[in-house]
């Protein structure tokens, strides 16, 4: 027992996820994002999805809850940073792990994790919130580290989509600048508690540079998302009706001189080069 009562359970130990959750002392809720995985054959895979050769000296992740994969990645891992907004959990984590806190192997940082500065880290491995899952990806990808993210499965299957196919979008360009983008496992909706409505999907991102170049990302990014907002009509089309999101001021002179085969074509069917390649050529003549 702890000084306030609570259980202690030994550092070696493999902590149950139930009893994590219970020690926790709050229950899920579906109104605020909050499924607990509780599946401990997943959550013993999850660390595996690391590329072999990755760093996992200081291992990030974002939404600690109660614990259930900080226990596992403190298993893998040096030293683990968790991001914790909810302040039960937050001090859940502190009772709970207080001996690799004493060590210094973990760091909780309480907090937003869209808004607090984030540490220097050489792999994240998180299940993260899904309502942030975007927002929280595009922190982390630029970051240029090993990534294994769990996210809804229509949203992970997206990332990770090949141009031509129903999936394939600006998600699927914009995550695939940063890295290999690869599905590892569907996880699913009996895993967790409460049950989600949707199954889910553990992602991994494999960090490379892109073998295109872009000299401007932040309009390549916007050049990428006008063309999308218009994916069921030609690129030539796309990019005449879009310049209020694409920040052209010229859209014509960009259709005077791109190459007529990929003015036909439609943004589902362009490949991230393609895209970088016409993005460039749009910079150079029509910004």
């Amino acid at each position: 027992m702890t000084s306030d009562g609570s259980e202690q359970v030994p550092e070696a130990a493999t902590r149950d996820p139930d009893a994590l959750i219970r020690r926790a002392g709050v229950r899920g809720d579906p109104n605020r994002d909050q499924h607990f995985l509780i599946d401990d054959r997943v959550v013993d895979r999850i660390p595996t999805y690391l590329p072999a050769d990755a760093d996992r000296s200081h291992v990030l992740e974002i939404g600690g809850g109660p614990g259930v994969l900080t226990d596992r990645l403190l298993a893998v891992a040096d030293r683990v940073t968790v991001v914790e907004q909810d302040r039960s959990f937050a001090d859940h984590l502190r009772r709970e792990f207080a001996d690799a806190i004493a060590a210094d192997r973990l760091t909780v940082l309480e907090g937003d994790a869209l808004e607090l500065e984030l540490p220097e880290f050489t792999a994240c491995v998180s299940n993260l919130p899904y309502g942030i899952s975007s927002e929280i990806s595009f922190r982390l990808l630029p970051r240029g580290k090993p990534l294994v993210l769990m996210f809804q499965k229509e949203f992970g299957e997206r990332m990770a989509a090949e141009s031509g196919t129903s999936e394939y979008g600006r998600l699927s360009v914009s995550a695939q600048h940063y890295g290999d983008v690869e599905v590892c496992e569907i996880v699913p909706r009996e895993a967790f508690d409460p049950k989600p409505a949707v199954q889910s999907a553990i992602v991994r991102i494999t960090p490379r540079a892109p073998d295109y170049e872009v000299d401007d990302e932040e309009f390549f990014f916007d050049f990428v998302k006008a063309l999308f907002t218009q994916r069921r009509k030609t690129i030539r089309n796309g990019i005449r009706n879009t310049p209020h999101i694409s920040g052209l001021s010229d859209p014509e002179a960009v259709v005077e001189a791109a190459d007529e085969d990929v003015l036909r074509k439609r943004a589902g069917n362009m490949s991230p080069e393609a895209f970088a390649e016409l993005a460039q050529l749009a910079a150079s003549v029509g910004v």
